[in-house]
């Protein structure tokens, strides 16, 4: 359990982790889409400058070919002015017309010059304003480069920690999996093992449950034929059918009942704040008694919450005094707790109390609804406060007709059945969980009133205190009540199973049966201090394992044993009733020798009276002497002759043999045989007490295995469904690496492909920028040429 613990947390910790790294993802991917738009304007801006660039290449094409052709004008133009400058030489001698004319056209020539140096001038300019646009561009696009290259290296980075950091978490991943696999086989080891055991010890019950079942067979129709004093069909009528005392069963009772006196306390104290301050409250709101009087209905229900300590405070003393009954060297069962009619006769007077008081809370309510400053929303709340206190005090009454019905058997022997008992205490828990709801529900509507309360503009500061303490009660009132639903619920098997049954049957224990066990427990509390015996070591679970494996083992030489031990009983009966018929013999034999001793006493008497007398007498005497000594021979000889008769029973055989004074020995053989016959039915009884304990040792070390085998089953099914749950959260979170890192692959992929893309964008506009500057670079020296 405690490794399936640590892959809880280990798995719960891996899922936080996962969480933060899909957050970090979701912001890589906003950054990255951010990124795609950016290059996107960035693509679009380069357009726009590769449009402008062609169009200022084309503009500085256009005026290198103007410049050219006017550099070609200028030189045809100075060559021209040369040669005119040269016939101007050689023609001084010509008319003054002609050099006019040349002076004419030099001026024309020197205008068209200034002219075209002018346009030059401004050509120049516009080519070095262009060529510094272009330098600005070039370093703007520069930087821009320089910081996207900056951004795709921090992306770069913190791909590259991402990727690691996943190769990581996939590794521990895989070693996790590896480690559950190995615990899964281990488990799967376990639980095959765990079925073996689980059939070993079926086979085992059966087979106990086969020699018990042989047992009980055995010892009922010994008790039927052998024990006609166990009255079976009438039960009350059976001393001897006793349940054994139950000090578990005491002291849960004791526990419980200490639980449900502190939650009846908590309750109690809610329901005398919930009634003080609604009295506060009647003779605050809707009128102030310290102001104006309020009415008399009001002082009615006023005088009536001033009681309600009289029917409140009982509850828990009663309850205190049920759980002061309940001690450890008692019996309790709701036959013999009979605190509880107190408590019940407490709880009535309280719930005929609620009954006396509600139509006073509705008309109470009614006059609040008819205040004129009463809105629409609060008369709506204080229907609902009816209808709320009226379903508290109805849950109240089906409370006390149940706990009523619990109460009647301390009264009246045989007034409910076990199952009827069950049904009631039910019925008593969904019963305290309607009351918490019908509570809570009423706390809600008390709740929204205050607020609504609060915004009425005659509210007072003592009416808002009152109304707070209300809901505290209220609050409290509804936490006790769900504490105790809760606690009920929880103890619903306690109180439905019976902790007490007479041994033999199915009946409900009376307190006779009570008395009679508490006396059988002090009896034998004082028999075991008396004996002082030494409690014997408790023997280690593992070496009781082994011995119950040896034991396991050695049931062939058990079967052995059990039939030697059988051969030796049987020999033992057939001597024990051989003794018994030779001392049968022998106390008849002694019978007759004191008989006989008596008689001739009696004659050898009789011979010296007649002695003392006349010889006649004496010869008389001497005669019948010898007819006395010759009959005694005759039947000595007719006793030998005749048949001995053999008489047997199941509880013994008697071997008796007829004499003449058969008559006179009646009494003694009666005497002996009713002797012989009480000693054996004492043996008896000795023998179906040792058999009846050992029938319980039995019972109780079968339903011990039976328990074991049903917390091993159980054991078995957690095991096979944390199993379970451990393979589907391995398979979960095997797809969920998966999924991860296919995303994590394609976003991979997508930003390489985007680094490519950029990378040939920023090669191809370091290209253009080079030929830009190649080509500006030549230009300016042709223009520094010319």
């Amino acid at each position: 359990m405690a490794n399936v613990t640590d892959l809880q947390t280990k798995y719960s910790k891996l899922a936080q982790e996962y969480s933060k790294l899909r957050a970090q993802n979701q912001v890589l991917k906003k950054a990255v889409v951010d990124e795609q738009a950016s290059t996107v304007s960035l693509k679009e801006q380069l357009k726009q400058r590769d449009q402008s660039l062609r169009k200022q290449e084309q503009e500085m094409d256009s005026l290198s070919f103007r410049n050219q052709q006017l550099a070609k004008r200028v030189e045809l133009l100075q060559e021209e002015l040369a040669v005119s400058e040269a016939k101007s030489k050689k023609g001084k001698s010509k008319v003054d017309s002609p050099s006019q004319h040349g002076l004419e056209t030099q001026s024309v020539f020197d205008e068209d010059l200034q002219k075209k140096i002018e346009e030059n001038e401004r050509l120049h300019i516009q080519f070095y304003e262009a060529d510094e646009q272009h330098r600005r561009q070039e370093a703007e696009l520069k930087a821009r480069l320089q910081e996207l290259e900056k951004d795709s290296e921090q992306h770069q980075t913190v791909v590259d920690g991402l990727t690691v950091k996943y190769i990581d978490t996939i590794e521990r991943l895989q070693s996790d999996k590896a480690r559950l696999e190995v615990k899964a086989q281990t488990l799967e080891r376990e639980a095959k093992e765990c079925r073996v055991r689980t059939e070993e010890c079926q086979q085992q019950l059966r087979r106990c449950q086969s020699e018990l079942n042989r047992q009980v067979k055995q010892s009922s129709s010994v008790i039927q034929e052998k024990v006609p004093f166990n009255d079976t069909k009438f039960s009350d009528y059976n001393s001897l059918n006793v349940p054994p005392h139950n000090r578990r069963h005491q002291l849960k009772a004791r526990d419980v009942a200490g639980q449900a006196l502190s939650f009846i306390q908590d309750l109690v104290a809610a329901l005398l704040n919930f009634h003080s301050y609604t009295e506060q409250r009647v003779h605050i709101y809707p009128r102030d008694s310290s102001i104006e009087p309020i009415s008399p209905l009001n002082q009615k229900f006023s005088q009536y919450l001033h009681e309600n300590a009289a029917y409140v405070r009982p509850l828990e003393d009663s309850f205190l005094q049920l759980h002061q009954s309940i001690t450890e060297d008692t019996v309790t069962v709701l036959e013999t707790v009979v605190k509880l009619k107190t408590f019940a006769d407490n709880f009535s007077s309280y719930t005929h109390f609620l009954q006396k008081i509600l139509p006073y809370q509705l008309k109470s309510l009614e006059e609040e609804c008819e205040a004129p400053l009463c809105t629409a929303a609060l008369t709506a709340k204080n229907q609902e406060l009816q209808g709320d206190m009226k379903r508290v005090t109805s849950v109240f009454e089906k409370l006390q007709s149940y706990i009523n019905i619990l109460a009647l058997p301390s009264v009246r022997q045989d007034a409910m059945p076990q199952s009827s008992t069950s049904a009631v205490f039910t019925q008593l828990a969904a019963c305290l969980h309607s009351l918490h709801d019908a509570i809570k529900e009423m706390s809600k509507h008390y709740n929204q009133k205050a607020g609504l309360e609060q915004e009425l503009p005659t509210i007072t500061q003592k009416l808002c205190t009152t109304s707070e303490c209300l809901l505290g009660s209220l609050g409290s009132l509804t936490s006790s009540t769900g504490k105790i639903a809760t606690f009920f619920s929880n103890n619903l098997d306690f109180f439905t199973s019976p902790g007490y049954s007479p041994r033999g049957g199915t009946v409900s224990l009376n307190p006779l049966q009570a008395e009679s066990m508490l006396a059988n427990k002090k009896k034998a509390a004082a028999y075991m201090h008396a004996i002082k015996k030494p409690r014997p070591k408790s023997v280690p679970y593992r070496e009781a394992l082994s011995n119950r494996r040896i034991l396991t083992s050695s049931t062939e030489s058990r079967e052995g044993l059990t039939q030697q031990v059988q051969q030796s009983q049987e020999k033992i009966a057939r001597l024990e009733q051989e003794k018994e018929h030779w001392l049968l013999e022998a106390q008849l034999g002694k019978v007759r020798l004191e008989k006989e001793n008596q008689r001739i006493a009696d004659l050898e008497a009789q011979l010296a009276a007649a002695l003392g007398g006349s010889p006649n007498s004496q010869a008389a005497a001497a005669s019948t002497l010898a007819q006395s000594h010759e009959e005694a021979e005759r039947e000595l000889q007719k006793a030998v002759g005749k048949e001995t008769t053999l008489c047997t029973s199941l509880v013994g055989m008697l071997c008796t043999t007829p004499t003449v004074e058969h008559v006179g020995d009646e009494e003694s053989r009666e005497q002996l045989i009713k002797t012989h016959y009480m000693a054996r039915v004492g043996e008896l009884t000795t023998q179906l007490q040792i058999s009846d304990s050992k029938a319980v040792h039995f019972h109780s070390e079968c339903r011990a295995l039976a328990k074991r085998l049903a917390i091993a089953e159980k054991s078995r099914e957690t095991l096979s469904e944390e199993v379970k749950h451990a393979n589907q959260n391995i398979t979960r979170l095997q797809d969920e690496l998966t999924t991860t890192k296919r995303s994590y692959e394609d976003q991979l992929s997508m930003m390489s492909d985007h680094l490519c893309s950029m990378n040939e964008t920023l090669s191809k506009q370091r290209e253009e920028i080079d030929t830009l500057k190649l080509g500006s670079k030549g230009n300016a020296k042709k223009n520094k040429g010319r």
